[in-house]
């Protein structure tokens, strides 16, 4: 055990199971109940449970409470309404670099459940806490500690799900609502990190253990973060300290649409404006090599054989079997472009693929 790590309250079913428990963001959390490329394929062909319980659970309450989050976050809550569930950003004031992505679940007129990365939670919460104070505000409370959190997603994963909760198997993608669950009572969201079909469960203590022993005895398999990670490089997806972070704004990682530009307002607007006007230094894109060889963070990425770049997530692709890697490229980079990844001081050819890679490699 990690001196001071959080364990999530699943802990006992995952150690019971065999996980291989590691540190991740302050909680210890299961890396792996066997072979991640079974748990990767159980998620991609039938149906995964991942405890996610390492994200952060912040409710923001009150009539204040859509004013204060519209004032700070880069999103435009205005686009959804109650009952469904908004991906945004947290930006720098100062540069509008990512201090996080999180998605907000808009439970009720008056009441958002905000979802922050594990190692962010912290700043997130100071964040929304100043944000609340206003005149008007809303009552921020952590609940992190008191919640399990659960992501059930592959293609099969609604359909076993609706053996034992039928309400929550009919929640649609990213809306939210509260559904019966083995144990008590759940808030569902139609959310995920697979690029799956499933949702995700937000589980009071109760419950937390009878649903995921009922997931299991319905067919849905138990998944670790060595699966997340791989399923979620797959479909291109952002990871907090990797492909956003210090020095990287929604512009260069792709992701303008996150931010609501019409907004009067927001935390990092002005800097994200300047940006927009001279253009990106750089932009995030997709490489796919010619062979298995495997990119790892930190690896060069060379046009011409000149140095462009370096990989930010890098792995072998079950699905495709070969390399796959993410990488800041110079702007108007296109697809299809031939680069070199340097692995390992030997240079492996490949090219420049559109994200997400399932969807541009399998045509």
């Amino acid at each position: 055990m990690t001196t001071g790590a959080r364990r999530s309250l699943l802990d006992g079913e995952h150690r019971a199971l065999g996980a291989r428990m590691v540190p991740f963001g302050g909680w210890e959390m299961p890396l792996r109940y066997g072979s991640v490329i079974e748990e990767h394929r159980g998620c991609r062909e039938g149906a995964a449970v991942f405890d996610v319980s390492h994200l952060g659970s912040v409710w923001v309450r009150g009539a204040g409470a859509f004013d204060a989050l519209q004032g700070l976050l880069s999103n435009d809550l205005a686009r959804i309404e109650p009952g469904r569930a908004q991906y945004t950003h947290l930006l720098d004031g100062a540069d509008a670099h990512v201090v996080d992505d999180m998605i907000v679940w808009w439970v009720a007129e008056d009441e958002f459940l905000v979802v922050p990365n594990a190692s962010n939670t912290a700043p997130a919460l100071r964040a929304l806490e100043r944000a609340a104070a206003a005149p008007g505000g809303a009552e921020v409370q952590d609940v992190t500690h008191r919640r399990a959190f659960l992501a059930v997603q592959g293609p099969s994963a609604l359909h076993l799900l609706g053996k034992i909760a039928p309400e929550a198997a009919a929640v649609p993608q990213f809306g939210v609502a509260w559904a019966a669950v083995p144990g008590g009572e759940a808030l569902v969201g139609g959310t995920g990190y697979t690029g799956e079909p499933g949702v995700e469960l937000f589980l009071p203590p109760e419950a937390a253990g009878p649903a995921w022993r009922g997931l299991l005895g319905v067919g849905v398999r138990p998944a670790g973060l060595g699966a997340r990670d791989l399923l979620r490089l797959e479909m291109g997806y952002p990871l907090h300290g990797h492909e956003l972070g210090p020095g990287i704004t929604p512009p260069q990682a792709g992701l303008g649409w996150v931010v609501g530009w019409d907004k009067p307002a927001f935390q990092g607007r002005d800097a994200l404006l300047a940006e927009r006007r001279r253009g990106p230094a750089r932009r995030l894109a997709g490489v796919v090599l010619a062979d298995r060889r495997v990119p790892r963070e930190g690896c060069p990425v060379l046009i011409g054989g000149r140095r462009v770049g370096e990989v930010t997530s890098g792995n072998l692709s079950p699905v495709l079997g070969r390399g796959i890697a993410l990488a800041f490229l110079p702007p108007g980079t296109a697809p299809g472009t031939d680069v070199e990844v340097e692995i390992r001081g030997r240079r492996a050819a490949g090219r420049v693929s559109r994200l997400p890679f399932l969807q541009a490699e399998r045509g």
